[in-house]
């Protein structure tokens, strides 16, 4: 690796570093070539004992959760090993700097007293996925509760007996109408935050599963997570939501795709504007140099490499694995020389 002299001093010549290829429109970067170029502030170093591959296939999956979770859902990361508050940072940045389709993704998707804290449910539809392996990391570290929906028979026992990827609550996707009500059941009809990382159809599905405000009630921070399908949490006071005039809305974050019809007042969609790792420098930079901080506390596992392809040629037959859902609970790893 050769460094430019312009780059940031967190780089040094010889790293061994990953990069997130966010910027799939430049081919100078996110091609599969021999030589590629980088931002440095789009560059993150790898740890001793974190292995090339494993590293490879950490870096958009962590700039989609951490955005996922910052951006669309607010969350502080400022008191983990000294995160980024990446909603602060975006809003306090030239508005102009912020690409046009995102910038209202930015400014206006969340308001202040809506954003998610220590104690709020998460639930991830598609909890098998890369990216909700980092989410879910990412999400217990701030104190978030978890709820997985996946299939149940093909990945619940691992998703248990994991620890760094354990929920709170696995469900199984089986059944999408019984996985709504046991959605409900378990929070009392109170998780707030949806990230779904598989498509539309699923999206639509995890949609139902939110609370639709009705009135400007909140749940109590020392509710205790509950512990099985069903289990009960205490009645909330009557207690007006911080920050709302009078009804708090819940979030829905689509990887992949959002519901386009029948949407309920009170449910705010979002897109992940992941143009902000490698067209802001301040929030690459600050994602960057703290993944590297996670990685060298442990606090942060990559996701399972479950095969590997070699050279150009083997490319196509990966991607047709892919497509025969031949790979699955990790990532499939392209090696070119």
């Amino acid at each position: 690796m050769k460094v430019s002299s312009a780059a940031t001093s967190r780089i040094k010549k010889g790293d061994l570093v990953v990069v997130p290829s966010t910027d799939y429109r430049d081919l100078r970067k996110a091609a599969f070539q021999e030589y590629s170029v980088a931002s440095s502030f789009n560059t993150i170093r790898l740890p001793k004992g974190t292995s090339v591959k494993s590293g490879s296939i950490l870096g958009v999956a962590f700039v989609s959760a951490a955005l996922a979770l910052g951006i669309c859902m607010g969350l502080n990361f400022e008191s983990i090993e000294d995160g980024p508050d990446l909603l602060s940072i975006v809003r306090n940045v030239n508005s102009e700097s912020l690409p046009s389709d995102i910038r209202q993704e930015c400014l206006n998707g969340i308001a202040k007293g809506e954003r998610a804290t220590a104690g709020d449910f998460l639930v991830i539809w598609g909890g098998s996925s890369t990216c909700a392996h980092v989410t879910k990391q990412m999400a217990r570290l701030a104190g978030l509760k978890i709820i997985s929906v996946v299939d149940g028979a093909k990945h619940g026992l691992r998703l248990s007996s994991t620890k760094a990827i354990r929920p709170d609550l696995v469900v199984d996707s089986h059944n999408p109408e019984r996985a709504i009500e046991v959605i409900k059941a378990s929070t009392g009809d109170r998780a707030r935050y949806g990230f779904d990382t598989q498509g539309k159809d699923t999206a639509a599905l995890l949609l139902r599963s939110l609370a639709v405000p009705t009135s400007a009630r909140s749940l109590p921070k020392d509710a205790k997570v509950f512990e099985r399908a069903g289990a009960k949490l205490p009645t909330p006071p009557s207690t007006p939501f911080e920050g709302a005039p009078g009804l708090q809305r819940s979030h829905l974050v689509g990887l992949t795709g959002l519901p386009k019809t029948d949407i309920p007042e009170g449910i705010a969609l979002h897109n992940v504007p992941i143009k902000l790792f490698h067209e802001i420098p301040e929030v690459g930079e600050a994602l960057s140099a703290w993944c590297e901080r996670l990685l060298l506390k442990g606090l942060l596992v990559p996701p399972d490499v479950v095969g590997t392809v070699y050279g150009l040629e083997g490319i196509n037959e990966g991607l047709d694995r892919m497509r025969r859902r031949e790979i699955s609970g990790g990532r499939l790893v392209a090696v070119l020389k």
